[in-house]
């Protein structure tokens, strides 16, 4: 993949399109799967700025209080938010993974089953929660977090993802009254 030498011409006030720093890459992890890759974003400071920034955006609309990620890319972009925005930011991991007391929830997901876990402490008194994830695709993991979300005390005031897979209908799992924004829509 070749990134342009610059993202818009001199003058313009546009916005690049990020779909220029995402990298396709067929049959990965298995053959049929179309797989949308961020490295290339991750690795250019101007894509990776400009993801941040149009992210800061979604947090002056939404007003959240901390930013919770989802293991585990949504680590990158949820702490990379969250320094940006100068907000407190909270990881939902996999099972076994924090120390100290814990609450977790099982969901199903459309291959099996899994679990979430989130610090009993980790949100505080009651704070409005921006969910972040690098991608939404079937929406199983992002609901599950929501349902933590509140069962650790939050109020989940959006969902923020850098891509969307609308033709997986992730967005149909999540609840209806919460904002979704997505920075790419395939």
């Amino acid at each position: 993949m070749t990134l342009p030498s610059e993202t818009s011409p001199a003058g313009a006030s546009e916005s690049p399109d990020l779909r220029q720093w995402v990298r396709e890459i067929p049959d990965f992890p298995k053959p049929g799967i179309l797989f949308r890759d961020l490295t290339p974003m991750m690795r250019d400071p101007r894509g990776w700025q400009e993801a941040m920034v149009r992210l800061q955006e979604v947090c002056g609309r939404l007003q959240p209080e901390l930013i919770v990620g989802i293991e585990a890319r949504g680590f990158i972009v949820g702490t990379g938010l969250a320094t940006a925005a100068g907000l407190p930011f909270t990881p939902v991991r996999k099972p076994g993974k924090l120390p100290g007391a814990v609450l977790g929830i099982d969901y199903s997901l459309e291959y099996g089953n899994d679990r979430l876990e989130i610090h009993a402490d980790g949100l505080g008194h009651g704070p409005r929660v921006l969910v972040v994830d690098d991608l939404l695709a079937t929406g199983g993991t992002a609901a599950a977090c929501a349902q933590l979300v509140q069962q650790a005390g939050g109020v989940v005031c959006g969902f923020a993802f850098v891509v969307e897979l609308a033709d997986l209908q992730g967005r149909s799992r999540l609840p209806t009254n919460v904002p979704v924004e997505s920075l790419i829509v395939y």
